[in-house]
């Protein structure tokens, strides 16, 4: 057999060394593909490819019911599963004028902030882990297990419930749901310190996302990028305070607005945000009002022909649902706008200029979940 023979790669001084992360890569923490240009371990130019795993998710919500398309959104952002159907529910509401019973309005936010919660903890253990301590993703899913048991117990699923319909709730709430919660904020505010203690303090990690990946307020909203990445570049996008809805009006929380712009600033908004919803759900916890889980609805929704659109603040940023309905049973056109793949793009100017190792930091911090990008 002939041996192989590799040979030096020599490459002229205007010529680019071209590497591909993913789309197998475990950094991408999904199926993307990063087009890297280097100029020996400095990034030149990244260009993101997606669509390895599009499921027409939209085109797909056009053949169907209303409260069907419900169980296409937990699908999108699945860490985010709760507050997606949450955007599709109040945007059919709010066309048929619906008025949702009181205790749906609390236990709605209070699970949209469960899920935050739970999603940024995954975030954590995940990002830790990217970039070698691997002690944090034991203590991540360790805490995410406590919120996906009281999931579990109320509706019989951990990751995607799809527990909200157009007008309410599939069903109430398990009588140890607000136990349940209590004991986990009194679990979680003793723990949350730990990630500092661990993580947020550690020489290396510092060193490793202090001044990397700097994105400017300007850019942040010239790219739409919202949610804690666009917050901790001072860009007030939370969309409980500027456009509320639901029961958040009523509760008290800061928003996180940090103005480092850096993958470490990113990183200190979502711990923030930990103790922010947990002061949100202390607040409504023990005020749930009795009373039905759902209004009356007719058995075929049919929205009135027009345009609606509604948008909350997810685990990663404005979710928007927007409807274009014919009146009928089906939407005419429906269009999701999510904020992983305004989020997404924005990686090739924060990665230029660092080397290639300080993009699994910058894109851990970034938080991104494919499928809502593909969809």
């Amino acid at each position: 057999m002939q041996e192989e023979i590799v040979k030096n790669i020599i490459l002229g001084e205007d010529e680019d060394y071209i590497i591909n992360v993913g789309p197998q890569h475990p950094s991408t923490h999904g199926v993307l593909r990063f087009e890297v240009s280097l100029q020996g371990e400095m990034i030149k130019k990244l260009v993101p490819h997606c669509g390895y795993i599009h499921r027409g998710i939209e085109k797909m919500s056009e053949r169907l019911t209303y409260p069907q398309i419900i169980h296409l959104t937990d699908r999108m952002d699945y860490l985010s599963a709760h507050m997606n159907n949450h955007a599709t529910c109040l945007c059919v509401e709010n066309a048929l004028e619906v008025q949702v019973p009181d205790r749906v309005t609390v236990i709605r936010a209070m699970l949209d902030e469960l899920t935050r919660i739970a999603s940024h903890q995954l975030w954590w253990c995940a990002m830790g882990m990217d970039m070698g301590a691997l002690t944090t993703f034991f203590y991540g899913l360790r805490d995410r297990e406590k919120i996906l048991d009281i999931f579990e117990e109320s509706f019989g699923t951990r990751l995607i419930q799809s527990v909200n319909t157009p007008g309410g709730l599939m069903n109430d709430i398990h009588p140890g749901f607000q136990k349940r919660v209590k004991e986990f904020i009194s679990y979680f505010r003793k723990k949350l310190p730990e990630y500092d203690n661990l993580l947020t303090g550690n020489v290396i990690f510092r060193e490793r996302t202090n001044g990397i990946g700097i994105l400017s307020k300007e850019d942040a909203i010239q790219y739409g990028v919202t949610g804690p990445s666009g917050r901790a570049s001072g860009w007030s996008c939370d969309i409980r305070k500027t456009d509320p809805y639901g029961i958040y009006p009523k509760v008290k929380f800061n928003e996180i607005l940090m103005t480092g712009c850096d993958t470490l600033t990113r990183y200190k908004v979502r711990v923030a945000e930990m103790y922010e919803s947990m002061n949100i759900l202390e607040q409504l916890v023990d005020n749930i009002p009795e009373g039905d889980y759902t209004a009356k609805m007719k058995a075929v929704l049919r929205l009135p022909a027009g345009e609606f659109y509604q948008r909350v603040e997810t685990a990663r940023g404005e979710l928007g649902v927007y409807i274009v309905s014919d009146g009928n049973k089906t939407p005419y056109r429906i269009r999701f706008r999510t904020p992983n793949f305004s989020n997404l793009f924005v990686i090739s100017k924060l990665a230029q200029g660092y080397k290639i190792a300080d993009l699994i930091a910058i894109s851990g911090s970034l938080d991104l979940v494919i499928p809502d990008i593909d969809r």
